[in-house]
């Protein structure tokens, strides 16, 4: 049904983005095309690419990358997570897609997931190369979830290690690290929910991803409001999808956000959590999105 390929981007400061390119077959070009990536730590090996495939054999080329220190693509330091680095990327991304000689450069979508969902939004507000976007369970507001997920009693103690590790990038140490998912209540994690613990840790292949991230992306995370986009993506067609459990990319903030939003859009709520659009809610999440971009692409 398609051809997939390994392949690199050439980004800011020299580095290199690696991407799996998929290009339908039998099908006569210029084709509309799709660029994707995945959210908060995550790789196209973490329960991405049938997605990807999905899309793939509706027709439509299709580009799925790892963000810049993460997976197979270059970047130092590693685990580290600047979100404007990664949407800057990303237009790297879409322009990389509009110079493939199977693509028609003026029917290209994006999809995003989670963090990267909250991405979704900022590009299809400031990108109007975009035709169409898809923002599935999508980071609204950081400020507003870490006041969720960090008790008040303990907010002091974060932002001192925040400070202390910004003091300690002064003096020449590397940016300090933590765990991205654990079960063990006491030690510091970006998540400890089981739903998490078992998405991150999935297998995958050896060398490609570990499970600890920069503390300092916690606060960039914390100070990341992807929301306040959301009524300038209009008049480029939005479909948001939401999961009606998520305490993630939390359910309610996503809602308010698709208020605000301008038509022309759509929501689709998938039963679960936040990672079931990978997992049982995948039947509704891909037909969706796949509907979204046969509409508007």
């Amino acid at each position: 049904m398609f051809e997939k390929q390994e392949i690199s981007i050439p980004a800011e400061g020299g580095i290199e983005l690696s991407a799996w390119l998929y290009v339908p077959a039998h099908r006569k070009a210029p084709l509309p095309a799709i660029t994707m990536a995945h959210g908060f730590a995550g790789t196209k090996y973490h329960g991405i690419e049938p997605m990807a495939k999905a899309f793939a054999e509706a027709g439509f080329v299709v580009l799925l990358h790892d963000h810049r220190n993460f997976g197979d693509s270059g970047g130092q330091p590693r685990h580290d997570i600047n979100p404007w680095q990664q949407i800057t990327d990303w237009r790297r991304a879409i322009s990389y897609l509009q110079e493939r000689p199977e693509v028609d450069e003026n029917r290209c979508g994006l999809w995003g997931t989670s963090f990267a969902g909250g991405h979704a939004i900022v590009l299809g507000a400031t990108d109007r190369r975009l035709k169409a976007v898809v923002a599935q369970v999508p980071t609204i507001d950081g400020h507003a979830a870490g006041l969720r997920r960090v008790a008040p009693e303990a907010v002091a103690e974060l932002e001192a290690r925040f400070a202390a590790d910004e003091r300690a990038q002064l003096s020449g140490e590397p940016p300090a690290m933590q765990t991205i998912v654990t079960d063990d209540a006491v030690r510091h994690a970006s998540y400890k929910a089981a739903d998490a613990v078992s998405f991150y840790l999935r297998a995958v292949p050896e060398g490609v991803w570990e499970n600890k991230v920069t503390v300092r992306s916690m606060r960039w995370s914390r100070m990341y409001s992807p929301g306040e986009y959301v009524d300038r993506v209009s008049p480029t067609p939005l479909l948001m999808l939401v999961a009606e459990h998520d305490h993630i990319a939390v359910a309610d903030l996503a809602l308010k956000a698709y208020q605000r939003a301008l038509e022309p859009k759509r929501l689709v709520m998938i039963k679960g959590g936040h990672f079931d659009p990978y997992l049982d809610g995948f039947e509704t999440a891909s037909r969706a999105a796949i509907d979204w971009f046969n509409a508007h692409l």
